[in-house]
């Protein structure tokens, strides 16, 4: 996989609509980038914090979510939602290394950018999605928010809320199957990836194991064009591999 590797988008039907949230960050811009020239894509609408209305939200405003959801439903349904936003550090919110370093504020931060703000944007976005064609809702989470995978401990905040967020996927997989069996509500995990996001944390990591944004993207989308609705509700890393919740 490189970062110029072709990206296909088969398995849709053309032309895509897609949306992105989260389009100012790292992958998310990636996504962006990838997918606004592709052939095979008529529309991405690139939603941010940042970004024009109608396209400004914030993952804590569900109005806001809302407003996004509608202006991109204006045109009709949508073929690839992806969630590409998440927090790890901010401020009062640091990776703890024990149980000592619990904070309640730190744990409700994390849970309302890592599980909850995506959780809301399913719920405006779910029933948007095309019912005659393959449809996916894809929403970045993280292989440490996997519980059978956990060997090490640490970083309660992020893994319990990206353990949340997987959850939620399921149960809206679940649903989903009912409402819209060609449809997928998936979780991704892209990789180490050199953002924001990960800075504080890459001295450890081997230079092969540090992704782009670009090449992470183009592996992700690269997941979602092979993934069928039986893929559905899963936790997929970016080399196409299922991560156990």
């Amino acid at each position: 996989m490189t970062d110029d590797s072709p990206l296909a988008l088969e398995s849709f039907r053309a032309p895509l609509r897609t949306l992105v949230f989260g389009a100012s960050g790292g992958i998310g811009a990636a996504c962006v980038d990838l997918l606004a020239p592709h052939p095979n894509v008529a529309a991405v609408y690139a939603a941010s914090r940042t970004a024009p209305a109608p396209w400004n939200f914030s993952l804590e405003d569900e109005d806001s979510i809302a407003g996004v959801a509608a202006a991109a439903a204006a045109a009709g349904p949508l073929d690839l939602v992806i969630v590409a936003t998440g927090v790890l550090r901010a401020e009062n919110l640091l990776p703890e290394k024990t149980w000592r370093s619990l904070d309640a504020a730190a744990l409700a931060r994390a849970f309302a950018v890592n599980a909850t703000g995506p959780a809301l944007i399913a719920k405006h976005t779910l029933g948007l999605l095309r019912r005659d064609a393959k449809s996916v809702f894809a929403c970045l989470s993280a292989r440490v928010g996997s519980i059978e995978d956990n060997r090490l401990g640490g970083w309660h905040a992020y893994r319990a809320s990206k353990a949340a967020l997987n959850m939620l996927i399921r149960c809206c997989a679940v649903e989903l199957r009912q409402r819209n069996p060609g449809a997928l509500c998936v979780a991704l995990h892209p990789g180490t990836v050199d953002t924001r996001l990960s800075k504080p944390f890459q001295a450890g990591v081997e230079p092969a194991k540090l992704f782009t944004p670009q090449r992470s993207a183009r592996a992700l989308l690269g997941v979602l064009d092979r993934l069928t609705p039986a893929d559905s509700g899963r936790l997929w890393a970016w080399d196409g591999r299922p991560i156990p919740f």
